[in-house]
């Protein structure tokens, strides 16, 4: 074989262009349906937010309504008021044809032609000064083309006439019995007249009279063409067409204007509001004269006014508070120190005193220790008011952490009969965590579930994904009433102030550890129902600094949502996230 050449060797060693795979037709329609949901959507968000157009197209449709109903009865008006007055004129001339053409007719045709010896044998009568065709001429100089007259005599063959190229075939048969039916009155008929050597008929109006003649009878028609008419209301109708659609543009065109003056100002409040709320509380509103939108920007500027006021009394407030709480906490430490050392060598010396004296040194030690744990929680919730907390992060094992919590945990559980339920993965869950500040927010978590458990078996459930791990605290107490899955989190609430705290506490221990929550980035959510018990769920990414987007455990128990399952009833209402929203559990 000779070798390739040059060319053919550089096209062997191009590589081949990518060719796009062709899409199937299933796939072409279902890209087509999924862009018309994508405009469908687009077009009903913008049809919720802007009330110009919806006041604009109601306006439009309502107003094109009304022309639609107007134009309709004008043009039944017209057409009947066209119709009436050429149905009158047309009978009244009809009717003084027949008198006419009765003058004509009142001698015996047939002894006439006959006198006159002229009456061939086929029956045609072409006797001259024949009283029919005088009758038929008569009528065509009166008529003047304007329309034309048709005179049938059933009883005698041939002694039909017309004035003009009118086709017979045009009088109907159901025409010709109302006619013979009524011989006082004519009879009209608006129905398509045929011309004879014309295909094409045209609209018009049929009269027919009954003419009474001892010698037979004759059926006078009048043929009247509406076509001008037919015109005329043709044109009429594209008139008000016209008009009608000019109006509802016009109305749309004012609507618009009028509606963009109120939705202007409305607009301008509503974006001033969301700056407002945004934290500028400097935001005011433009007054231009003295009507109800005037009067609404001048009452919104005095609302933003005493809005501000009030903030910035209560931020001068709240910082004197959070002030005196981190000045008195710090201050009491000192004098703690000196008090907790006192203890502690009266509570190692409690042997040698009286048993009085020595349940005493036991009791002082153990509220101390319960004041030094609140003082501590002052502190801590303190540095959060101030924005000095931070962490210190470390790559740990979330099983190591979930079981020091529950250790530190376990005499209190056990002093309330309270068994804890551990359900850790074999495999480790590697987080990058504060180990210190996750471990009290599970102790926290735990102590308020041994608190309100009444003494049933606390489950606590360790998982992880990709991008989370999760903790779970399941009790099996009291529970919580809708409403109450975020205020468990508000400092100082307690779900029922009545209850008497076994544990004791300031009230902040939930407070600080959503605090300690949101510094990883993490939730802290709660799900309750009375008598089904709570579950607490934790939430941290795995990397320190990226976005959670889920959890791998869910905030609803999956027992609980079996039976709503099970019993045909809704899924009960999920608590909102606290910092991060939803994910979807």
């Amino acid at each position: 074989m000779a070798p390739p050449t040059s060319g053919t060797a550089r096209a062997a060693g191009r590589p081949k262009p990518k060719t796009k795979p062709r899409r199937t037709p299933r796939q072409i329609v279902r890209g087509a349906r999924r862009r018309a949901r994508r405009a469908a959507g687009r077009v009903r968000r913008f049809w919720r937010r802007s009330l110009q157009l919806r006041v604009v197209t109601s306006t439009l449709v309502i107003s094109m309504t009304v022309v639609v109903v107007l134009g309709v009865f004008l043009m039944q008006m017209i057409d009947t008021a066209v119709r009436r007055g050429r149905l009158d004129s047309a009978t009244a001339e009809s009717v003084a044809n027949v008198a006419t053409v009765a003058s004509y007719l009142s001698q015996p045709l047939v002894a006439v032609s006959k006198q006159a010896g002229t009456q061939p044998d086929d029956g045609t009568d072409t006797t001259p000064g024949n009283p029919l065709d005088q009758a038929a001429e008569a009528l065509s100089r009166r008529a003047d083309s304007r329309y034309n007259v048709l005179i049938l005599n059933a009883d005698q063959v041939g002694r039909d006439r017309a004035t003009g190229p009118v086709d017979p075939r045009t009088v109907t048969g159901k025409l010709r019995d109302k006619v013979r039916q009524n011989k006082d009155e004519p009879q009209a008929q608006y129905t398509p007249i045929y011309y004879l050597g014309n295909a094409q008929p045209v609209p018009g109006l049929v009269i027919g009279i009954l003419v009474p003649n001892p010698y037979g009878d004759y059926e006078v028609y009048h043929f009247f063409p509406l076509d001008e008419e037919v015109k005329t209301l043709s044109q009429v109708q594209q008139w008000l067409v016209v008009v009608g659609v000019a109006l509802v543009l016009l109305l749309a065109a004012v609507a618009s204007l009028v509606t963009r003056q109120v939705v202007t100002p409305v607009r301008l409040t509503r974006q001033a509001a969301e700056r407002l709320a945004a934290g500028k509380l400097s935001e005011r509103l433009k007054v231009r004269g003295e009507d109800d939108l005037a009067r609404l920007a001048t009452s919104f500027n005095e609302m933003a006014s005493n809005l501000a006021l009030k903030i910035h009394q209560l931020e001068e407030l709240s910082q004197v508070q959070r002030q005196f709480v981190s000045d008195v906490s710090h201050e009491l430490r000192t004098p703690l120190t000196t008090v907790r050392m006192a203890a502690d060598l009266l509570y190692e010396s409690r042997e040698d005193f009286e048993p009085a004296a020595a349940r005493s040194a036991e009791l002082m030690q153990n509220q101390l220790e319960r004041f030094e744990s609140m003082l501590a929680d002052l502190l801590e919730i303190s540095r959060y008011d101030a924005g000095a907390a931070t962490l210190d992060i470390d790559s740990v094992d979330m099983r190591d952490v979930v079981l020091r919590a529950v250790g530190d945990s376990q005499p209190l559980a056990e002093r309330n009969t309270t068994r804890l339920d551990l359900r850790l993965p074999n495999e480790p869950c590697m987080a990058e965590v504060d180990s210190r500040r996750v471990e009290r927010i599970l102790r926290n978590l735990l102590f308020n579930a041994i608190e309100h458990g009444e003494g049933r078996d606390i489950v606590v459930t360790l998982g992880a994904d990709r991008d989370a791990v999760a903790v779970a605290v399941r009790d099996h107490g009291v529970g919580l009433k809708p409403g109450e899955e975020n205020m468990v989190f508000d400092r100082f609430w307690r779900a029922d102030p009545s209850r008497a705290r076994t544990i004791g506490g300031t009230g902040l221990g939930l407070a600080i550890s959503r605090e300690d929550a949101m510094l990883h980035g993490g939730w802290l959510q709660a799900w309750g129902m009375p008598g089904e018990g709570s579950q607490f769920r934790l939430s941290l990414p795995r990397q320190a600094g990226s976005e959670l987007r889920g959890s791998p455990l869910p905030l609803v128990p999956p027992e609980v949502e079996m039976r709503r399952t099970w019993r045909g009833q809704a899924t009960p209402v999920l608590s909102p996230a606290i910092e991060g929203g939803f994910d979807g559990d």
